[in-house]
């Protein structure tokens, strides 16, 4: 199997990747591609050239990830089939025999710059920032003694990965920061159900129909369907024309997901089904005596018996 993922090498990215293949049994025979962006690494798997991709597709601090809902609804079938959790911890990382005192500039990507001002005002106050496409790219270019500067902020991995010392751990300025991770993959069969799983879908509503947001979000709260996640993303057709990117707490096997889905699906412009998954926490998510499976099977044998025999009460 080969696994494709948000190049380059060294990034948090690649740290999910090899999150998902220890949890899948794969980390000594899957094979690796570090690709250019979300969109070169779905078309990739598209045309077969890989058999799964991971990337971002949410974090606790900025929300959904642009690059990966857009491409997600714009690359044909794909399928959502794993998600993982990844701590996003920076490290100050340096070349052997470099003291935090010898730095007069450090390199990183501007959202990592963000994130670690705290330890910069504390520890770097003088440094100059000198930005880079990626955290690891600017672990990279130091290792490879071409960078102007004299320390690089990234991931752990990116400073083990171009053999550079760490001269500050754990620098970012919100210790709780963790970003979220999807495996996706061509259609196929869908993971099975275990009671703590997520669904996730892209809504496009009917824009001649006053209240259109409201009737789908009715779908899913007289169902009892919990979304962990709503957002808006532009379709690219005109100004105002919006489709919305849900996360639901639920597998579409269990009644009260498929009811609500097949209700979406009658008031949506246009609905797509990316996946049932396990979700990464593992917590099992508590349905109401009423929206059971049994529940939803017993309405739906009273009615056949009505349609069958006549009125029954």
């Amino acid at each position: 199997m080969k696994y494709g993922y948000l190049g380059p090498e060294g990034t948090f990215t690649e740290a999910a990747l090899e999150q998902l293949l220890a949890q899948r049994g794969e980390s000594g025979t899957a094979e690796r591609y570090a690709a250019i962006s979300v969109p070169d690494a779905l078309g990739r798997l598209q045309r077969g050239e890989l058999d799964g991709v991971v990337v971002p597709i949410e974090n606790s601090l900025e929300g959904g990830v642009p690059a990966t809902l857009d491409a997600l609804t714009r690359h044909g079938e794909l399928q959502i089939v794993a998600e993982t959790l990844v701590t996003v911890a920076f490290v100050c990382a340096v070349r052997p025999g470099t003291a935090l005192e010898d730095v007069r500039a450090f390199g990183t990507h501007p959202h990592a710059e963000a994130q670690v001002r705290s330890f910069l005002r504390r520890r770097l106050p003088a440094a100059e920032y000198i930005p880079t496409a990626s955290t690891a790219a600017a672990a990279k270019a130091l290792s490879e003694g071409t960078a102007d500067y004299q320390a690089a902020i990234g991931p752990a991995l990116a400073a083990e990965r171009f053999g550079l010392d760490i001269a500050e751990a754990d620098i970012g300025d919100n210790a709780d920061a963790v970003t979220r991770f999807i495996l996706v993959q061509r259609p196929g069969s869908l993971p099975e159900r275990t009671g703590a799983d997520k669904t996730t879908i892209v809504a496009g509503l009917r824009s001649d129909r006053s209240g259109a947001l409201l009737e789908l979000l009715e779908q899913f709260a007289t169902r009892g369907i919990t979304m962990s996640r709503l957002e808006s993303r532009p379709t690219g057709n005109g100004l105002g024309l919006y489709q919305f990117s849900i996360d639901l707490l639920g597998h579409v096997e269990e009644e009260r997901v498929a009811e609500a889905l097949a209700g979406a699906y009658r008031i949506c412009r246009e609905l797509r089904f990316l996946g049932s998954y396990p979700s990464a926490d593992g917590k099992i998510t508590p349905v109401e005596s009423l929206t059971t499976d049994t529940a939803f099977q017993a309405a739906r044998c009273w009615l056949d018996g009505i349609l069958e025999h006549g009125r029954r009460d």
